[in-house]
């Protein structure tokens, strides 16, 4: 019997990484996809337009 809780761990491990990735691939596109993409988008622009100047508090 110790090898059945050698290969419970492994076993266990597996199928949960299995529906994992299996949630992640079944979650993308859809109806959201566009919104999705929209905020990476922005987020991307961001990102990429630099630092931002720090704006006067109370002005």
């Amino acid at each position: 019997m110790d090898y059945v809780s050698a290969l419970v761990p492994p076993v266990v491990m597996a199928a949960f990484f299995i529906g994992l990735v299996v949630t992640i691939v079944k979650s993308q596109g859809g109806p959201n996809k566009a919104k999705e993409d929209a905020a990476v988008d922005a987020a991307a622009v961001r990102a990429e337009a630099g630092p931002q100047t720090p704006r006067a508090e109370g002005a």
